[in-house]
């Protein structure tokens, strides 16, 4: 059931209006012409937070002289916050800045932590004197710890901003509803993708190098360089992109639908659907892309949309800890279908935590000369992984979907989940030949 909101039918000509003259802007921002802008930034961000980051146990052990465990926990807990402030930041860009400024304030932030990590490396007093032969080296000191903990936390913080927003916010500049992806002969997730497993393999391969062969002030510099033109390359499209205001808190709105079902546990749901409660005008900041429809799965939820006579004569806005929208009882619903997903992923991602800076210490103890004078970087091996997802990605484009969306009547070829699934399984598999080398 929609409610009206009162003088509807003395402003409808000039709400009509003004909601045409508002599509018609949207219709001239976003698009295709804002990709090159995205995808230069995020090329160049990707090249610099790989280059930043793919090597950093080197600099730990061999430049600041610190112990292989305490280097390796180092950069563990900062990856753990890394990965704990995008939640903060997803929260800050839905509920007040916005995508666009969240995303331009973490680059900002972000590339105060890469200045100051390069100063560090620059500057003979912010690091221990070189020892090369890595015998009774001086530790790096207190002083010369604590600026590279500031430098690290702020390239966390920065990630909280970045990370969480961007291919959202891509997303925002094109038409992603299922009959705009379907009249599209590109897949904007792999063409993305593969744009990014391209600048990481450059960064895995030619800033490596710089670093193990040059010196860590150009290897270091360079990816600050490469940042700092990803914050030009993306505040040049702002007056071109298609910027979504705030929908307001989704914790706040899923709170409220449980708070809102629970003060009507005892109501029952009727059995037709359309007699719960809707507003599009409550919900229109929060379905751009269209309401989500109800279903019938978690129905006790749906007690959070039941109309009584006294809210349904009530012309005042709804309150929403007490009543909620069908579409916002099913984005509830769709976050609770998506905890078995995420949950499968958290052991994946347990086993990985150490996994880039002891593969890197490994590599040093294997021959990786490929001839007399030359010899592969320990931190480039990595490139094998991104060589086969970028292989993985252009066999998928090309070949696989025009195969397999014969029998699947998927546009698609698979569905994402069938995708993950697959990909969990090689992990696994990975897992294990990885630990039968261990063995032997």
């Amino acid at each position: 059931m929609e409610l009206g909101t009162g003088n509807k039918s003395l402003t409808e000509n000039g709400e009509e209006k003004n909601r045409e003259d508002d599509d018609k802007k949207k219709k001239q921002l976003g698009g295709i012409k804002t990709m090159p802008f995205i995808l230069a930034n995020e090329v160049c961000d990707r090249f610099a937070t790989t280059g930043f980051h793919a090597n950093m146990i080197t600099y730990l052990t061999q430049q600041l002289n610190l112990p292989l465990v305490k280097a390796s926990n180092t950069l563990t807990n900062f990856g753990g916050t890394a990965s704990f402030t995008p939640l903060i930041g997803a929260l800050i860009a839905d509920s007040c800045a916005g995508r666009f400024w969240t995303i331009t304030f973490g680059s900002i932030i972000y590339e105060l932590g890469l200045v100051s990590i390069t100063l560090s490396a620059v500057l003979p007093h912010l690091h221990p004197p070189p020892c090369p032969t890595q015998v009774n080296c001086k530790e790096a000191s207190s002083t010369q710890l604590w600026f590279l903990y500031i430098s690290l936390l702020l390239t966390s913080l920065g990630t909280g901003g970045i990370r969480p927003n961007v291919v959202t916010f891509a997303a925002d500049q094109i038409d992603m509803s299922k009959s705009g992806v379907q009249s599209r002969s590109w897949n904007f997730f792999n063409w993305y993708y593969f744009c990014m497993g391209l600048s990481t393999l450059t960064a895995l391969t030619v800033v490596v190098y710089i670093q193990d062969n040059v010196g860590w002030g150009w290897g270091l510099g360079i990816p600050t360089i490469a940042f700092a033109l990803s914050i030009l390359a993306f505040l040049f499209g702002a007056p071109l992109y298609n910027k979504l205001k705030p929908g307001g808190s989704p914790l706040v709105r899923l709170a409220q639908v449980i708070v809102a079902a629970v003060k009507k546990m005892k109501s029952k749901v009727p059995e037709d659907s359309k007699l719960l409660y809707e507003n599009r005008e409550l919900d229109a900041f929060i379905s751009v892309h269209g309401r989500l429809l109800h279903t019938n799965q978690f129905t006790w939820l749906d007690k959070a949309s039941i109309l009584t006579e006294c809210e349904a004569s009530d012309r005042n806005p709804p309150n929403l800890w007490r009543l909620a929208t069908v579409h916002r009882v099913e984005e509830l619903k769709s976050i609770i279908q998506m905890l078995p997903i995420w949950a499968a992923g958290i052991l994946l991602v347990t086993a990985g935590s150490h996994q880039q800076s002891f593969v890197i210490q490994q590599a040093r103890t294997m021959d990786r000369h490929l001839s007399h004078s030359f010899q592969i970087p320990p931190a480039s091996l990595s490139i094998f992984s991104i060589l086969i997802m970028l292989t993985g990605l252009a066999l998928y484009e090309r070949l696989f979907v025009s195969f397999v969306c014969r029998f699947t009547g998927n546009p698609s070829g698979i569905t994402c989940l069938q995708r993950m699934g697959i990909g969990f399984m090689v992990n696994i598999v990975a897992t294990v030949v990885s630990s039968l080398i261990e063995m032997k």
